[in-house]
């Protein structure tokens, strides 16, 4: 069964019901194709409307798909409308998270005649299970991550900027192998470290200061996650505490990972460890997701999910504190979950790291 086809049927589409997608992730994960414009489909058909630009690129990447060029005064929505009055659709189910306001008044006149109802992340909902090729993508992309890493760090030296570490990162995982990145890489040291999303800066890294690092590659249209926070130089007795405390809730939490558990069970034995600590509150964000095409998928390691995990899903480890004016730390994995728990595909060192 093609993904396309487990679409439909997971939908459960009617003869004569239709769909569009528009979300890239989501065409990539239907057919391959990795350009710009939409996939129409339903019962015995499928096809990509994009324009001239990406047609070969549509034949190459989805040769299972009828490719169609839009022209001059005929748009995406129209080509897809002809489409479905071909096959005598009248529903077409549509990504209502992702259409905005005006584009789809736009395709309320271009496809007259229709119900419109929302296809409700479907696509999403298949896409929580990785198959083996997909598993084998966001390993690799971890392994490159990984090894960029570890030659980053010698590299770093106190006076460098976090935008020069950023820059040496970036090209690190480019120049073993990742295809792209998976994020905008996040260097924040010193008292930046308190901001979980820090954009690198001019700040110069100090001796004592603590750096977090969040990065990933892409390899294969399949991202890796993960974060290390080392030391620059003998870190203060504070700090050495909450790395140990983040290190301690990022071990027992990746180590309860197993088929069957709740999400927001995980994510509670996190908050259980770090506010026995006395560092209640914090820690604001979520523990974990899962990661795939996107970088956060579902399901989530937080208190709002009562998702059970499932073999073959991947999710995030990643506990921090943060305190304002002194600093932060984070640690990350990405994991996948097997019949026998969690195997993290994330090989660095999680030990703090003293440069």
């Amino acid at each position: 069964m093609t993904r396309m086809e487990k679409l439909l049927q997971t939908a459960g589409l009617t003869e004569q019901e239709g769909i569009l997608i528009h979300k890239p992730s989501n065409m990539f994960y239907l057919s391959g194709y990795t350009g710009e414009g939409l996939i129409a489909a339903g019962c015995g058909f499928q096809a990509i409307i994009t324009d001239f630009r990406y047609t070969e690129q549509a034949e190459r990447q989805a040769p299972g798909f009828e490719v169609l060029m839009v022209e001059k005064g005929v748009s995406h929505a129209a080509l897809a409308g002809r489409l479905f009055a071909k096959h005598g659709v009248r529903t077409v189910r549509y990504e209502d998270d992702e259409v905005t306001v005006r584009s789809f008044a736009a395709m309320e006149k271009a496809i007259p005649g229709v119900e419109w109802r929302s296809l409700g992340n479907a696509p999403e909902t298949i896409r929580r299970i990785k198959d083996q090729h997909e598993l084998d993508c966001i390993e690799e992309a971890c392994n490159i991550s990984c090894k960029a890493f570890d030659q980053l760090l010698g590299f770093i030296k106190p006076g460098m900027t976090e935008k020069q570490l950023q820059i040496k990162l970036d090209f690190l995982m480019l120049e073993n192998g990742g295809d792209s990145l998976a994020f905008n890489t996040i260097v924040a040291s010193g008292v930046n470290g308190s901001l979980p999303h820090a954009i690198p800066s001019d700040k110069k890294v100090a001796e004592g200061e603590m750096i977090t690092f969040d990065f990933g590659a892409k390899k294969g249209g399949y991202c890796a996650d993960m974060t290390r926070t080392i030391s620059l130089g003998k870190p203060s007795a504070e700090m050495k505490k909450i790395y140990d405390t983040v290190l301690l809730a990022q071990q027992t939490c990746e180590d309860m990972l197993a088929p069957g558990k709740v999400c927001r069970d995980i994510d509670s034995e996190a908050r259980r460890i770090i506010d026995g600590a006395g560092y209640a509150g914090r820690f604001g964000h979520g523990l974990g997701h899962s990661v795939g095409i996107d970088i956060h998928e579902e399901p989530r390691l937080s208190q709002m999910c009562e998702d059970v995990l499932e073999v073959n899903q991947t999710i995030t480890v990643e506990p921090g504190i943060y305190v304002p004016g002194l600093g932060g730390v984070r640690i990350e994995n990405t994991c996948a979950i097997t019949e026998n728990g969690g195997r993290t595909l994330v090989h660095a060192q999680k030990a703090l790291l003293i440069l």
